[in-house]
């Protein structure tokens, strides 16, 4: 039985590049939402195919990683190459609230949990090859980053690694993006501000974890900061950067990086 009131599949007749869109109603977030998922060909023959969760920055949507950075059509000849096993991306919304939802719970929308328990749930209902013995990986870039290292780590039981490119650290740094005020993402738990914090908290059951950020980009220090310190209490742990700054020819590049990461994982 399905967790969801409704949802809309794109037609197959008319996707490309085996890219379909869905829009699902989920109580999370009150009302409907888009998710852009690339489904290879051959999945279906699959018993836990691998799920890639990607998630988009601030003034984004569910069409920015494939439609910005092309990476279905790049992961799909790394899948033909070998690089790449066969995997499922699925690229959802935010939820659309303000200049982005920080992928954090507020307004009585829980836009983190539209994430971590809807996606899951709706691709294992809705995606043949996809099913509990999937292995989930998630990922984004700036919001998204901070999205992608937070969830992954609090939902260390769902998610086998987590990345971020170019990622918000904590929340304060949503205010060189967006307009809403602070106050709008406020937590119950300060916590869950915090990249930090959060990876302290769930120290003993930690997913595998990678970022990058480019060495002109605003974020930069503060992607350095959480790299010290990580390695100040030895926690496992990818940080690198490359040239490059706050932009989707970078992130469209160093996606790759995450994906090959992954890979290695399965």
């Amino acid at each position: 039985m399905s967790s969801f009131r409704t949802i809309e599949f794109s037609d197959p007749l008319f996707e490309r590049d085996h890219l379909r869109f869905i829009t699902v109603k989920t109580k999370n977030l009150r009302g409907r939402a888009d998710v852009a998922v690339f489904v290879p060909q051959g999945i279906e023959t699959l018993t836990g195919c691998p799920v890639t969760i990607l998630l988009h920055g601030v003034y984004g949507s569910a069409w920015c990683w494939p439609l910005k950075t092309g990476v279905h059509i790049t992961a799909m000849q790394m899948i033909r190459d070998g690089i790449l096993p066969p995997m499922v991306i699925a690229m959802p919304s935010d939820g659309l609230w303000g200049d982005g939802s920080a992928y954090l719970p507020h307004h009585q929308l829980d836009f983190e949990k539209w994430i971590a328990e809807d996606i899951p749930a709706l691709l294992k209902q809705s995606v043949p090859g996809v099913s509990n013995a999937s292995p989930f990986f998630i990922a984004g870039l700036s919001m998204g980053g901070f999205g992608a290292l937070r969830i992954g780590v609090k939902y260390h039981h769902v998610f086998r690694a987590a990345a971020g490119h170019s990622s918000i650290t904590s929340l304060s740094q949503m205010a060189l993006f967006a307009e809403e005020s602070l106050d709008n993402y406020k937590q119950v738990d300060e916590e869950d501000e915090d990249v930090w914090k959060t990876i302290l908290r769930h120290r003993d059951h930690l997913p595998a974890i990678r970022f990058d950020c480019g060495d002109k980009d605003e974020l930069i220090e503060y992607n350095r900061l959480l790299h010290q310190q990580l390695e100040q209490l030895h926690i496992p742990h990818i940080y690198e950067e490359h040239p490059g700054g706050h932009e989707w020819p970078y992130w469209q590049k160093h996606i790759l990086d995450t994906l090959r990461f992954f890979a290695r994982l399965i």
